[in-house]
């Protein structure tokens, strides 16, 4: 598989007033990792609902604390995505990832693939699909962090895809260098 699933958590939903990112995460055949997002100081006074607080458990408070700069997790993320294609299970993801790289002082970022396209070229049935799904929940049963989710897709299309046999169940990311641990890397269960 070429790519990397990537997902993110968000101060709200657009819908529900002016939101930026505050989690992305990443996931592989490698594992999954994220990083918090420290605000850029014009993001402070926009939108922040509790239904988001409840959802993904990271406070304004943590992300001060613990988030890294913009510059410095669109650097990480853009190194450890490498030449692989990104892949995301909502349009939203895109909103958010074009924020990031704008905040890393980046014009535009690589784009990101709807996972319908990758899905479409599996040519796979909705049966497949469901199944692959009830896989991953079975694999990935906590959600809501931008690296759990990521994984979660990440381990529905390793399912589907022809040669997922040859593929270990994903392992862990290893840090990268320079590693904080602002950034969170899952462990082996």
């Amino acid at each position: 598989m070429d790519y990397v699933t990537i997902d993110f958590e968000a101060s709200c939903l657009p819908r529900h007033g002016r939101s930026f990112p505050i989690e992305v995460g990443i996931a592989d055949a490698k594992g999954a990792r994220s990083w918090l997002i420290r605000p850029l100081t014009d993001w402070r006074a926009w939108d922040w609902t509790r239904e988001a607080l409840d959802l993904h458990g990271i406070s304004p408070e943590q992300l001060e604390q613990e988030g890294m700069p913009a510059d410095r997790v669109f650097a990480e993320l853009d190194r450890a995505v490498g030449g692989r294609r990104l892949v995301a299970d909502s349009g939203i993801d895109a909103y958010w990832w074009d924020m990031l790289a704008k905040a890393a002082g980046r014009e535009s970022a690589r784009p990101i693939e709807h996972v319908s396209a990758v899905l479409d070229a599996l040519a796979v049935t909705s049966e497949d699909i469901f199944a692959a799904q009830r896989h991953a929940d079975r694999l990935c049963p906590a959600r809501h962090r931008a690296a759990n989710d990521a994984l979660w897709l990440w381990t529905v299309l390793a399912k589907l895809e022809p040669r997922a046999g040859e593929l270990p169940h994903p392992a862990y990311l290893p840090s990268l260098p320079n590693y904080e641990p602002r950034s969170m890397v899952l462990q082996n269960r």
